[in-house]
């Protein structure tokens, strides 16, 4: 098991450097023409980089995935987007921890890079019968709570339970999962922001956050491809 202790940047490409940088100036600049929010752009700036470690197969990834849904989880409490913040603190959030203890197991072959896993049938039915629950659970709960956009934000709770389930499942298709819930927070951050110019930022975020999670789709299925040909 390789230590943590080491700088990720080292092991980026070139386009996944570009890739980040890119987002993190779509994000700072996007703060500075809307207001200055401290938590809303520290908060996106964090996301970005964490998705390009996951992106990359990198356990620092999910480490920083832990420190965003925290961040995230307020601000959305300070919307009133009550689904959010329940989901990133109860589910997201620790599903990431998980996601790092599992990560860290399942190194390939002793390198900083996760060991790709298959998506099995039973991973597949499983899956799908929780988030149904899931599902069907956060709209009374969100409901109750008399949660702001109310379908938006129930559909959020199904893509990113789906999402961060693959996610510990190592599959490659957590990206694709995850870019659907990038397409449902960009419209729930854009009602927001129709109010509050403020969170002009959160919509900037969950763009790049969807070129990232894109990337890692077709990232993680060339990792697969290169490790099952090195046996």
């Amino acid at each position: 098991m390789k230590a943590l202790w080491y700088n990720p940047f080292r092991n980026l490409t070139k386009f996944e450097r570009g890739l980040w940088i890119l987002s993190m100036i779509v994000v700072g600049g996007g703060s500075l023409f809307s207001g200055w929010d401290p938590l809303n752009l520290t908060a996106s700036l964090i996301g970005v980089t964490a998705l390009i470690f996951v992106a990359k197969g990198d356990t620092w990834g999910q480490i920083l995935t832990c420190v965003f849904a925290l961040l995230y989880a307020l601000i959305s409490w300070e919307q009133r987007y009550y689904g959010e913040m329940i989901t990133y603190v109860g589910m997201s959030a620790p599903i990431a921890a998980a996601a790092v203890v599992e990560w860290i197991r399942h190194p390939y072959e002793g390198t900083r890079e996760v060991e790709v896993a298959s998506l099995t049938g039973k991973k597949i039915a499983l899956i799908s019968v929780l988030a149904a629950l899931v599902t069907a659970a956060f709209y009374f709960i969100l409901a109750y709570f008399d949660t702001a956009n109310l379908i938006p934000s129930t559909i959020s709770v199904t893509t990113s339970f789906t999402a961060a389930s693959l996610v510990l499942c190592r599959s490659p298709y957590y990206g694709m999962a995850y870019a659907s819930n990038d397409v449902v927070l960009i419209v729930l951050w854009v009602l927001a922001s129709v109010k509050d110019p403020s969170y002009i930022p959160m919509v900037l975020c969950f763009v790049m956050f969807f070129a990232n999670d894109m990337y890692g789709f077709v990232n993680w299925t060339r990792m697969r491809r290169r490790q099952k040909q090195n046996g």
